[in-house]
């Protein structure tokens, strides 16, 4: 199994990170973010070398090192060690990481000198004219297999969601499309928007068409989504549309991080209130993805194996996102079950 670390992540706001220091757990492993005394951002293994103390319970002293608060050893960005008691001590280091900082995020990535590892962040797919309209994240209280399942089908919108989608009545009038690739899987939603007291604040109307196209890459997992509305009758855009990048970060076997990037765009009257309208916007997101975290741990014990599921045709995806999050994010190889469901 490879490390899902060769694959830059994000993993806090940058607006968290500030004099002291701050754990993050990635794939069941601890780590510790601290500024240094540039201000840099910076991450190491959260374990002291010299007798395994976490890192994130010590601080930051005046010259920017980390300090261990059992026994003061401290340590530079690049994860150099020393040890007061013993100055002429070798051998004090701790792994330090990759660290990007970048929309309005802390990027990791373990150090390698393999060729797949990439030395840019992952591309958020942001269309041209979207501006940036913030970020938030959200534990959900499952397996990766699990978050990534039931974000790549939109079956359980009228179940689960009460705000963006389609109503229960609507729920066999959805067209829908999904395309299969070796690195990706390609998802489109058409249905209409069920009605709301947002639809008019936010420029709809009656009837209009909800659109949900998004794109699932595995490098790392994530999902660039955007939504976006139409006048059923002449195709024509709504004056407002999202895009939302979300990471699914694996902390522990049982927990999933979600990393959300959020982008907006407002035409005609309505972009001269983009100001106002972002917030609101980045918390009807906020309210959706809060939707799913509240539910999944219903869910939390679906198993890996999908033998014996009664799968339909808006499952198609999942299947084939299973198999490259083992091929291609795990590193793993082809599992038996994977060829009985591409059978199915």
């Amino acid at each position: 199994m490879a490390d899902v670390l060769r694959f830059f992540h994000p993993v806090l706001a940058a607006r968290a990170l500030g004099g002291k220091p701050v754990k993050v757990t990635v794939d069941g492993e601890d780590f510790v973010l601290f500024r240094d005394g540039s201000g840099r951002a910076a991450a190491l293994v959260d374990r002291c070398p010299h007798r395994f103390a976490p890192l994130s319970k010590g601080r930051v002293d005046t010259t920017g090192r980390l300090t261990c608060a059992y026994h003061g050893w401290s340590f530079d960005a690049d994860g150099h060690g020393r040890s007061p008691s013993q100055p002429r001590l070798t051998q004090c280091d701790v792994a330090a990481l990759i660290v990007r900082e970048a929309h309005g995020t802390i990027w990791i990535r373990r150090q390698t000198t393999g060729h797949e590892a990439p030395t840019n962040l992952p591309s958020l797919g942001v269309p041209e004219g979207f501006e940036w309209a913030g970020r938030f994240d959200q534990r959900f209280d499952a397996p990766l297999h699990v978050a990534l399942d039931n974000f790549s089908e939109d079956e359980h919108t009228p179940w689960v969601h009460t705000r963006l989608g389609w109503s229960a009545g609507d729920a066999q009038n959805v067209d829908f499309k999904a395309d299969n690739h070796d690195d990706r899987t390609e998802v489109r939603y058409v249905a209409r928007q069920r009605d709301s007291q947002l639809n008019r604040f936010v420029g709809l109307r009656r009837g209009d068409l909800f659109h949900n196209e998004w794109v699932t890459y595995f490098d790392p997992v994530r999902t660039l989504y955007s939504i976006y509305w139409t006048d059923p009758n002449s195709g024509e855009r709504r004056p407002g549309s999202l895009h939302a990048a979300i990471f699914m970060v694996p902390e522990t076997a049982r927990t999933t991080r979600f990393q959300v990037l959020l982008y907006t765009s407002f035409a005609g009257a309505m972009s001269y209130l983009s100001p106002l309208l972002n917030p609101v916007t980045l918390g009807l997101v906020w309210l959706e993805v809060n939707d799913d975290a509240r539910f999944i741990p219903v869910v939390a014990n679906t198993p890996e194996d999908l033998r014996g599921m009664r799968l339909g045709r808006f499952d198609k995806p999942i299947i084939h996102n299973r198999k490259l999050l083992r091929r291609i994010y795990r590193g793993e190889a082809m599992r038996p079950e994977d060829q009985v469901a591409e059978a199915t």
